[in-house]
C-alpha cells in the first residue's frame, strides 16, 4: 500500500459491502475464575503452533481452488496492510491520566508542532509568540514513503510516531528540545508492524511517563520465513536498512489464541511500553494472537483490543476481547461479539468494561469507523470476568439500544451518561445512562451529531445542517434537553479528529471552547487546506454567548514538502495557555484578546517554512 485513500472512496468501497450478523444463543454462562491466557513455552512450542496454521492455510487454499473449480464461491479473504506531566494538557484526550499522540505540544516555555513532515518550536514563556526553530520530523532518514503522524513528548524528548512504507515498520524518530528551543536530533527506531493508521483513533500514548504503543503485524503464513521474524521487534537505525531487529518480547511473552484461528487471518496485536532516557529506548512487549480485525482502547491501567474474524464458532458477529495490562501482567480474554464503532465505545469503570457493540465486526482500523452502525447494544463486562478466554460474554451483559434509522457512527461516554448519533443525518442523539442502562432517551438536535465531547457533566453536540454549523449543548440527567443550540451559517468543521476541539472550564461554573471552522470545502477539506477560523463560545449555565473568531490569514505558503503532505491528523488546534487563547491553524499561530465584546486577533506568528529551510 504505497499511499493512503481519500475518506470518502474508502467509505464509497464499505457501503456497497453489507455486513451479515447472525443471532447469538441466549445462553447464560458463569465466567470461570479467570487465570489468564497461556503463554508459549519456547521457541519451538510457538514455532510448532505456528507451522499447523500454515498446514492447515495450504489445506484450506486447496479446498478452495476445489470449490471453484465445481463452481462455488470462494472464502472471502481480508486484505492485509503491507510489509511535560507537571504542565495542563493541551490536548482534548479522552481518559484523564492517558496522553496521546498528537499534533501540538507543548514543552516548557515552548510549544512544538508537528506539520508536513517538519517539526517546529514556538516560544510562548513570558507571553511571547516567536517563532525559534525547524527541523525535518524524519531525521537525516530518507522520508520517502513514510508517513510521520503523531507527537508524544517526555519531559524534554520528542517523540515522532510514523508508519514508513519503505523500511517497514512504526518509526520512532527521538528529539531533544533544549530549553531555548532548539531542535536537537537524537535517534531513530523501527517497531516491526503493519499500517495502524485509523481515522479516529491514535497509535501512540504516554501513560505513567512510558510510552505506549499498539501495533498489528499479520503473520507470514504463505512462506516459511522463521516465525522469530514476526515476534515484537525493534531495531535502531544507524545508516541502512541492514541492521537487524533485537527481540523486545521473547516466546514466553507471547499468548496463544483465546479461540481457534483462521490461518490466513491470522496476526499478532502487540503492546510495547518503552522508557525514555538520554535519547535512547528501553521497550519490552507483550503479544496476543488473533485474526487481523482491530479496535483498541487504552486506559490507565491496560490496553483493550477487540478482535474480530475467528474462525469457530463460524458467526459474522463472533468476536473476542483482549486486556494486556500495562504492567505487564498476563492478559486476559473473553469471547464477546459484533465489534465497537471506535475507540469511543469503551468506557472502563471501577469494577467493568462498558463497550457499544454493533452487529458490524470489520475493526477500527483506516475508515472502518465511518461506515453507520444498526442493531447496538451496551455490554457491561465485569474485569474479573476476562480469563482464559473460553468464556462468552452472556446474553445479560448486552443490553439492546435503539437505534434511529440510518444507523450509527458517532458516539461518546460523557459522565454517567452515553450519547450517540450519526454524521450522515437523523437530527437526533440517544441518551442512556450506563450505570442502568434500561432506557434509552432520544433527543431532538436539529441537526447531525458528527462531534459529541465533554461539557462540564455535561455535553456538547456539534454537526452540520443545511449548510450550517450547529452547536448544541445538551443538560444530562433527569432533566435531558438541549439547552441552546448556537448556529454558524455557510460553515463546516474545520477538522474531524478528537483533538480539533478543546473546552476550557473557569472558576465560575462555565467555561470558553475553541472550534476550528471552515466556509467552503466540507470537513474532509482538512486533508489539504487549513481551517478558515477558529470560533470560540463562552459556555455558562449551558447557554451560548459568542466571542468571536481568531482567523488564518488564506496563504498558502510553498514549504517543499517532502513528506506527509496530507494532513491526516489535522493541523487546526483551539489551544488555552492559562489566560491565553492561541489558535493552530496551519503554519499560523494566532493570539487572541479578551474584551469586553468578545475575543478580537492580538497579534499572530507564521512559523512556515523560510525559503533557506525549503531550497534545501
Amino acid at each position: 500500500m504505497a499511499s493512503r485513500l481519500t475518506p470518502l472512496v474508502v467509505f464509497a468501497v464499505l457501503v456497497v459491502v453489507s455486513a451479515c450478523a447472525q443471532p447469538v444463543g441466549a445462553d447464560r454462562l458463569t465466567p470461570s475464575d479467570p487465570e489468564g491466557l497461556e503463554a508459549f513455552a519456547s521457541d519451538a512450542d510457538l514455532a510448532a503452533y505456528v507451522d499447523t496454521l500454515r498446514q492447515r492455510a495450504r489445506d484450506e487454499s486447496q479446498q478452495r481452488r476445489r470449490y471453484e473449480s465445481d463452481g462455488m464461491p470462494a472464502a472471502p479473504e481480508m486484505a492485509m496492510a503491507e510489509g511535560m506531566a507537571d504542565q495542563e494538557s493541551i490536548t482534548n484526550t479522552q481518559t484523564a491520566g492517558v496522553d496521546e499522540g498528537g499534533i501540538v505540544k507543548r514543552v516548557g516555555d515552548h510549544l512544538l508542532v508537528l506539520r508536513r513532515g517538519r517539526l517546529f518550536t514556538v516560544e510562548v514563556g513570558g507571553g511571547a509568540l516567536d517563532p525559534v526553530a525547524t527541523a525535518d520530523a524524519f531525521g537525516p532518514l530518507d522520508p520517502s514513503r513514510t508517513w510521520y503522524d503523531e507527537l508524544l513528548v517526555v519531559d524534554r524528548t520528542a517523540v515522532v510516531i510514523g508508519y514508513s512504507y519503505a523500511r517497514g515498520g512504526t518509526e520512532l524518530v527521538l528529539f531533544d528540545i533544549a530549553r531555548d528551543g532548539q531542535i536537537v536530533y537524537r535517534s531513530t527506531y523501527h517497531l516491526r508492524s503493519n499500517d495502524y493508521y485509523s481515522a479516529e483513533n491514535y497509535a501512540s500514548r504516554v501513560v505513567d511517563g512510558k510510552l505506549v504503543f499498539y501495533t498489528p503485524l499479520g503473520l507470514p503464513i504463505w512462506d516459511d520465513r522463521p516465525v522469530q521474524e514476526s515476534l515484537p521487534a525493534m531495531r535502531r537505525w544507524t545508516g541502512d536498512a541492514s541492521g537487524a531487529f533485537e527481540p523486545i518480547a521473547s516466546a514466553t511473552r507471547v499468548y496463544r489464541p483465546a479461540r481457534d484461528l483462521q490461518p490466513w487471518n491470522a496476526a499478532l496485536h502487540t503492546v510495547t511500553s518503552c522508557a525514555v532516557g538520554d535519547g535512547e529506548l528501553d521497550c519490552d512487549a507483550t503479544a496476543v494472537f488473533g485474526p487481523f480485525g482491530h479496535t483498541f482502547y487504552v486506559s490507565t491501567s491496560a490496553v483493550y483490543t477487540w478482535l474480530s474474524g475467528w474462525a469457530a464458532p463460524r458467526d459474522a458477529s463472533a468476536s473476542v476481547l483482549y486486556r494486556l495490562p500495562l504492567d505487564g501482567g498476563t492478559p486476559g480474554a473473553l469471547g464477546v461479539r459484533g465489534g465497537p464503532i471506535d475507540q469511543f465505545s469503551f468506557l472502563e469503570s471501577r469494577d467493568a468494561l462498558h463497550v457499544v457493540t454493533s452487529e458490524w465486526p470489520g475493526g477500527q482500523w483506516m475508515w472502518n469507523s465511518e461506515r453507520p452502525r444498526t442493531r447496538l447494544s451496551l455490554a457491561r463486562i465485569p474485569l474479573a470476568a476476562i480469563g482464559d478466554g473460553s468464556d462468552d460474554a452472556p446474553d445479560a451483559w448486552y443490553h439492546p439500544l435503539a437505534v434511529p434509522e440510518g444507523g450509527v457512527d458517532v458516539n461518546r461516554f460523557v459522565g454517567e451518561h452515553l450519547l450517540y448519533g450519526s454524521s450522515w443525518g437523523g437530527n437526533q442523539v440517544q441518551v442512556v445512562d450506563w450505570t442502568a442502562p434500561g432506557t434509552v432517551r432520544t433527543l431532538w438536535t436539529g441537526h447531525r451529531a458528527e462531534r459529541i465531547e465533554a461539557l462540564g457533566q455535561n455535553a456538547v453536540v456539534v454537526g452540520s445542517q443545511d449548510g450550517d454549523l450547529h452547536v448544541s449543548a445538551v443538560r444530562l440527567g433527569d432533566r435531558l434537553a438541549v439547552a441552546d443550540t448556537y448556529r454558524l451559517a455557510d460553515a463546516a468543521q474545520g477538522e474531524t479528529r478528537s483533538h480539533g476541539f478543546f473546552y476550557r472550564p473557569d472558576r465560575t461554573g462555565g467555561g470558553t471552547l475553541g472550534l476550528p471552522i471552515r466556509r467552503h470545502g466540507g470537513r474532509y477539506a482538512s486533508l489539504r487546506h487549513g481551517s478558515a477560523s477558529m470560533v470560540y463560545l463562552r459556555e455558562h449555565g449551558l447557554s451560548f454567548e459568542p466571542l468571536g473568531t481568531l482567523d488564518a490569514s488564506g496563504e498558502t505558503p510553498d514549504d517543499a514538502c517532502q513528506a506527509s503532505c496530507a494532513d491526516w491528523y489535522g493541523n487546526a488546534r483551539p489551544l488555552f495557555l492559562g489566560d491565553r487563547v492561541l489558535a493552530l491553524m496551519g503554519y499560523e499561530i494566532v493570539e487572541g484578546e479578551r474584551t469586553p465584546g468578545g475575543i478580537r486577533e492580538r497579534r499572530r506568528a507564521s512559523f512556515a517554512p523560510t525559503p533557506q529551510i525549503t531550497a534545501r
